[in-house]
């Protein structure tokens, strides 16, 4: 079988490269070890940039999100007591953010791709990238008990941290940097309406809050918790009444509480490697890095990635513009190092850190949270990182 990008993952970074290039008449394959329930399963944030928002839309696949998404003109900041609304659209000369679930995003590019009748193999195994440096890499994959070979010209790994694409390449090209938390986040989804309907960002003494939503009907709620508890641990009764604890009064008493539809803990940590390519051979999303989910930009730097290597590939096909291959490290880590910065940031700036500060770092903290909260150029900063930096032209 010959395709001209085969593309490993059937996430939403793939499903998203694959429909544009679909889109652009450039021939995909998409290679998926998971079955497309599976894929589904998966819960993530849902907080799109303006720029992910609008290359959707580029996709075709936006008219479910138009329709029922939430478009937010602001969120707010608890910090010390003090309630900080951050009017995203006035500081930012009229952009926003759009609340809608990785999963609906993940299931309206599922539907695009199988209107549109391109290829998707799902439940293979033992996928392997080969000839990365060579004339024409190739896939090989089993499934139903039979080994398949898939010809291309390019190979986009969107199949994240623990996929093949990485693991590919050969030990000491790249090169790591990572930050690791002393914390994690206790994730709740529950079938409630939200406390606020704006999302709300809170530092409290007992530990960060976030309280997000998916729906006008649908909650997700998190909690800074120690790395050692275990979701076990944690009764929905138990997280209710911790919700509760960190939040002002007035807030508290209006949420709204039932059964947990899922609950988990994740650790949260800073990672990217470099560079985002090798040979034939192009990282996209989680495959090249990860980002707490503090500044929610994990699958919107995941959709800049998707949108230089589609741009980069749609000139390589159509123009010839093959010296624009060596480009799209560059592009992409230069967005992905501010996404990176804003994240820590906001992990730096809401979270308690404990023992693990000292008594400087604890104070740099609190003029942080003083300056960031109080000046119009710091609320012009946080505004305009969290609405998403644009996207550079490729040329």
């Amino acid at each position: 079988m010959n395709t001209q990008v085969a593309i490993i993952g059937a996430g939403p970074s793939g499903l998203l490269l694959g429909q544009l290039l679909h889109n652009a008449g450039i021939d995909t394959v998409i290679v998926e070890r998971q079955t497309p329930e599976y894929v589904l399963g998966r819960i993530r944030a849902g907080v799109l940039e303006q720029g992910t928002v609008d290359l959707l839309r580029e996709a075709g696949v936006a008219a479910r999100m138009d329709c029922e998404g939430l478009v937010h003109e602001g969120v707010e900041l608890l910090v010390g007591g003090r309630r900080q609304r951050l009017d995203l659209k006035a500081l930012t000369g009229g952009k926003t953010v759009m609340v809608y679930g990785q999963t609906e995003v993940t299931r309206d590019l599922m539907e695009a791709r199988k209107a549109s009748g391109a290829l998707t193999i799902y439940s293979a195994s033992n996928v392997q990238p080969h000839e990365l440096k060579g004339e024409r890499p190739y896939l090989t994959y089993e499934k139903d008990g039979q080994t398949y070979r898939l010809d291309c010209d390019y190979i986009a790994g969107c199949d994240g941290f623990h996929g093949v694409s990485r693991q590919s390449i050969p030990e000491g090209v790249l090169k790591h940097y990572e930050r690791v938390y002393p914390f994690g986040w206790l994730g709740m989804l529950a079938d409630t309406p939200p406390v606020n309907h704006e999302l709300i960002y809170a530092h409290h003494e007992r530990g960060f809050v976030l309280c997000s939503q998916r729906s006008h009907t649908r909650s997700r709620y998190y909690l800074q918790v120690p790395l050692e508890d275990r979701v076990e641990e944690w009764s929905d009764e138990r997280f209710w009444e911790e919700l509760k604890a960190r939040l002002p009064d007035d807030v508290a008493e209006r949420l709204v509480t039932g059964p947990a539809l899922e609950k988990s803990i994740a650790p949260l940590r800073s990672l990217v490697v470099e560079p985002m390519q090798y040979g034939h051979l192009f990282l996209v999303g989680d495959a090249a890095h990860i980002v707490p989910p503090t500044g929610a930009k994990g699958l919107n730097l995941a959709a800049s990635d998707v949108n230089y290597l589609f741009r980069i590939l749609v000139k390589v096909y159509r123009e010839g513009r093959t010296d624009l291959l060596a480009q799209y490290s560059p592009l992409a880590l230069r967005r992905v190092w501010k996404g990176e910065r804003f994240s820590w940031f906001m992990t730096q700036l809401l979270h308690d850190f404990g023992d693990h500060k000292d008594a400087w770092d604890q104070k740099m903290q609190e003029a942080d949270r003083e300056y960031f909260l109080t000046s119009p150029a710091g609320l012009v900063n946080i505004a305009e990182n969290y609405v998403g930096l644009p996207y550079e032209a490729v040329e």
